[in-house]
């Protein structure tokens, strides 16, 4: 007999359960609010400097926000399967991008990493490892069994992963160059990759990142300059002695928003890659300690989000999702233990926060994959459900 009770239970979505992840939501907002807060605070007076309008970078980064929930939109709209399908074509759209940007890139700072676009700049390699990370996903759907039983298959991808790493090298950007390594380490470990090939490929990564520090002079003496940034404090540690000196300032519940003394010019890149110094500085302990917070539930429900996917047999979305959430993780480590002085200065944002619209239109794109994924399993085993009631 037909249990209606249990049919309508069944086909009736649940009100604890959302069709999207609430708590990474949250996190999304309130990271984004906080760094509009502390980019209008720490850019206030370099935009005075260089510009004459303390607000420059401040509408500057709104459009941006106006422009990432326009993207972020069109991400939970889109279907996976359009993801899983382009995946080849993406990969390759992003190995254009990354030759056109050495070709008519815009330089700064000794640096080709932006492609014009009328009064705002693409970073290319911000956009490349969205890419990516899609493909790496697709490939181990496909190639999953490969992956686990010989060395042809974990190999494989690294090829791909090695004409990524040669060009954005000639940005040079050895950064995104770590955290896409660390990312596609990560998901062949969790595809099931043989530990040996794990810890000979980490091994190898390694001793290339030393290598290219070695034969660069401007690395090696950001790294000489991280051990010991005292020694030389108007020079090579210049950054980070600032950056640390902001952080001494802060104390437990900070000088006050809007009171860094650092970000008067003596911090470089304080609303950039430095503003998580100008947060320990004007909001202290507690407003970095609630920063972390915030990352780490964020970074949590992406990788939730992935395991429930992997779970309920989507194996591309899931691997997506938990690549994406150790690109979180990973970046947003390197970039608060660079301005903390526990690792060497790279030039990654952090996310959601930083000032910088390509980061941010992509990471906002990414959760917004994060947000499909988790719609689509959701619906996929209420569906499932359902089917099981009617039996």
């Amino acid at each position: 007999m037909i249990n209606v009770a249990n049919i309508t239970e069944a086909l009736t979505p649940r009100q604890s359960e959302s069709l999207f992840d609430v708590p990474l939501m949250y996190c999304m907002l309130m990271l984004i609010g906080v760094g509009f807060v502390m980019v209008t605070s720490a850019s206030m007076p370099v935009a005075e400097r260089l510009f004459d309008n303390p607000l420059h970078f401040t509408i500057r980064h709104l459009i941006f926000l106006v422009g990432a929930f326009i993207l972020f939109w069109f991400a939970t709209n889109i279907p996976m399967t359009w993801w899983k399908r382009s995946n080849p074509y993406l990969l390759l759209f992003g190995l254009v991008l990354l030759v056109a940007v050495l070709i008519i890139g815009r330089e700064v700072n000794g640096a080709r990493r932006w492609i014009p676009l009328g009064p705002f700049g693409l970073q290319v390699a911000e956009a490349s490892k969205l890419f990516f990370f899609s493909y790496i996903a697709g490939y181990l759907v496909r190639k999953r069994e490969e992956v686990q039983e010989n060395i042809k298959g974990f190999a494989k991808p690294m090829v791909v992963f090695a004409a990524y790493a040669f060009l954005i090298l000639m940005q040079p950007d050895l950064g995104t160059v770590v955290v896409m390594f660390v990312t596609t380490v990560g998901l062949l470990f969790l595809a099931g990759a043989k530990l040996w090939q794990f810890f000979t490929l980490m091994l190898t990564g390694v001793s290339l990142v030393v290598l290219l520090i070695i034969i660069e002079p401007y690395r090696m003496k950001r790294v000489v300059g991280f051990l010991n940034p005292w020694e030389d404090p108007f020079g090579a540690g210049y950054q980070l002695v600032q950056s640390l000196m902001a952080y001494g300032q802060g104390g437990w519940f900070g000088q006050g928003l809007g009171n860094s003394i650092q970000k008067l010019q003596y911090l470089p890149e304080a609303h950039n890659d430095f503003i998580f110094a100008v947060i320990a500085e004007e909001l202290g302990f507690i407003g970095v300690f609630s920063i972390i917070i915030l990352l780490g539930v964020l970074v949590t429900r992406a990788l939730f989000i992935g395991q429930k996917a992997l779970k309920a047999n989507k194996e591309y979305e899931g691997y997506f999702a938990l690549g994406i959430g150790i690109w979180f993780a990973f970046q947003a480590v390197v970039n608060i233990g660079a301005s903390a002085g526990i690792l060497p200065t790279k030039g990654l944002t952090l996310p959601f926060v930083s000032y910088g619209g390509s980061s941010l239109w992509v990471m906002t794109i990414a959760a917004g994959i994060l947000q499909r994924i988790d719609f689509e399993t959701k619906m996929s085993t209420r569906q499932a459900t359902s089917r099981g009631g009617r039996r």
